[in-house]
């Protein structure tokens, strides 16, 4: 054999042997396994979760051991599952493109989560709810376990979440385990809605194939089909044509929740149709862009507002959430022979539906259509909307009064969380600066959850490095939900807590009971709080109590309290029967239905 044959004969020995080495190599990455509760947290990483929200239980704990050895993911242990759950919801909220997480024990810690939960299912916030269960023998045998109802029901738990989860996953077995948290991870993003899961302490430890890990879950929703896509589209045209290009865009909580921020927003750069948000929606577009008019909540509305809306020849409302609440109690004064209605899984054109067909898909081939007409919609006027502190004689603090103030207050990028009730209808008015974020409870108004909704809020925003997390709750209110101020205290996080201070549920007095007892509350020494709370020395908070316009002004106005170094609380003392514009339109709408007048 020549020299030539004997090299070209070496070099094909080499080519074997490596390929021989990338197959086994393969091979061995293919059968790579883990444990069932690294696989989860594996997938919780690849969604960019940070923070798990929970409550330790005897069935949950091995699982806890695998989040609190994990190296990205940190472990936020609150003071009940109640408020894990509401954590969980604004972590989700804020984090966007993200899910909140939070960890149960088996029967009394998944029923205490199950209020908070049942909140992201009617919000539409995308929510995993983890639930360390009996072993698997325990299950199939059923003795009389702590934390049953001792009748030898252990579904009952499940079937209580069926009903407020879109999707859950029973693990028995590790064959198909992996095949199920996928399942149930891609439901959950892809519709927005809070999913179940089960482990068995048995499982947690059992170990499964890695492979599946290697393709990230898809965040697509279904694909249109072209042809009715195409179909609808020729449609809207046409109508907006009728309406000889006089459109208005309202924008609501279904825009946020399926992540469409980005393509609303080239809709309005490229057309520069005027653009107005439903209290759900607010913030879902900036409120300093130049074609943004305010918020219309139907006969709540400011009425130059109402008007320009109501006047328009055609609506294209994107991500239409019309409960009550966010719909003026149901005043909407749009006929649907004038609206276009796009959805996440359907589109509404006048009085025909179209399942199937998407907004996220459907908006961007829109915008690319209407684009033509942004000359004559740039002529459309939009007045800037705005809202002036306006001068009163006394110097106490008016719902009037302190809205438009703190909205003075607000900075690029804050995030600000009001409560169900009071905070929420006064806040609604105020227009916030580019990029912030406004969170709420409108549809579900669960009182008490803002506050607990404000760790994981914070904890997203310092993910994100984002700017202060501001929240607004009423005495009432937080009490209900007070402990997790000592969780963000330990977690070192600095949110700004105005409480307003008005002996009572404000909300409750207007709709009904103005003067009952059952709306009047125990006072307490809310500046103690943060020192009682968690920063015992006092040195890493600090309390205020202002009664009057000057105190709050001269707050507001202190740089070292703007910068929120600190978690800060502010007790706000108010008039007991004051209350925002917008609360007492809804009252007043709300006592008129009762007295079964016409709206």
């Amino acid at each position: 054999m020549d020299t030539a044959a004997k090299q070209l004969q070496a070099e094909v020995g080499r080519l074997q042997h490596e390929l021989q080495t990338l197959k086994a190599q393969h091979h061995s990455e293919d059968d790579e396994l883990i444990t069932i509760s690294e696989y989860i947290l594996k997938r919780l990483e690849q969604l960019n979760v940070k923070s798990i929200f929970g409550v330790p239980g005897d069935f949950n704990m091995p699982f806890l051991d695998y989040i609190e050895d994990h190296p990205t993911i940190e472990w936020i242990g609150t003071c009940n599952e109640l408020n894990a759950a509401y954590a969980a919801d604004g972590y989700a909220r804020v984090k966007e493109h993200s899910i909140g997480v939070v960890v149960t024990t088996f029967g009394v810690g998944e029923l205490s989560a199950i209020n908070g939960v049942a909140g992201a299912f009617s919000e539409m916030v995308p929510v995993l709810h983890i639930v360390g269960v009996p072993s698997t023998t325990q299950l199939k045998n059923k003795p009389m376990l702590h934390h049953t109802l001792g009748n030898g029901k252990f579904d009952v738990y499940t079937k209580a979440a069926e009903n407020v989860t879109i999707a859950q996953a029973i693990l028995m077995n590790k064959t198909q385990a992996a095949a199920e948290i996928d399942r149930i991870l891609t439901v959950c993003i892809t519709n927005a809605r809070p999913v179940y899961l089960t482990i068995p302490m048995d499982l947690t430890s059992e170990k499964i194939p890695a492979k599946r890990l290697k393709v990230e879950l898809s965040r697509a929703p279904p694909p249109n089909d072209p042809d009715v896509e195409s179909y609808v589209l020729d449609e809207i045209m046409e109508l907006v044509d009728d309406a000889k290009q006089d459109i208005v865009v309202l924008v609501d909580a279904c825009a946020i929740r399926h992540d469409l921020r980005q393509e609303v927003n080239d809709l309005l750069v490229k057309t520069r149709f005027p653009v107005y948000a439903a209290p759900m929606g607010k913030t879902a577009v900036s409120e300093e862009h130049e074609r943004y008019g305010g918020i219309y909540i139907g006969s709540v509305t400011d009425p130059s507002i109402k008007e320009r809306v109501e006047n328009a020849n055609l609506i294209l409302s994107i991500g239409a959430l019309k409960s009550d609440f966010n719909t003026g109690m149901f005043t909407y004064h749009i006929p649907a022979t004038h609206t276009i209605e796009l959805h996440s899984d359907h589109t509404l054109v006048r009085h025909a539906k179209f399942p199937g067909i998407g907004m996220k898909s459907l908006l961007p081939k829109l915008t690319e259509r209407l684009s033509k007409y942004q000359e004559v919609a740039s002529r459309i006027p939009v007045p800037h909307y705005r809202l002036d502190v306006p001068k009163e004689s006394d110097d106490k603090i008016s719902h009037a009064y302190f809205w438009p103030r703190v909205g003075k207050f607000f900075r690029k990028q804050d995030i600000i969380v009001a409560e169900t009730g009071t905070s929420n209808f006064g806040v609604l008015d105020v227009p916030m600066p580019d990029e912030s974020v406004f969170v709420s409870q409108i549809l579900y108004g669960s009182i008490g959850w803002a506050t607990a909704s404000t760790l994981g809020a914070a904890l997203a925003a310092r993910d994100k490095h984002l700017g202060r997390t501001i929240l607004f709750t009423g005495d009432g209110s937080m009490q209900l939900t007070v402990q997790e101020i000592s969780t963000m205290t330990r977690h070192k996080l600095t949110p700004t807590i105005f409480v307003l201070n008005n002996k009572g549920y404000n909300i409750e007095r207007h709709l009904h009971g103005l003067n009952r007892k059952y709306n009047d509350i125990a006072d307490w020494k809310w500046t103690s709080l943060l020192t009682t709370l968690g920063d015992m020395e006092g040195k890493m908070s600090k309390s205020y109590t202002v009664r009057s316009k000057s105190e709050l002004n001269k707050l507001l106005d202190d740089e070292e309290f703007a910068s929120a170094g600190k978690i800060q609380l502010v007790e706000v003392i108010m008039d007991k029967y004051d209350t925002p514009r917008a609360l007492q339109a809804a009252a007043d709408l709300t006592a008129k239905i009762a007295a079964g007048q016409a709206l």
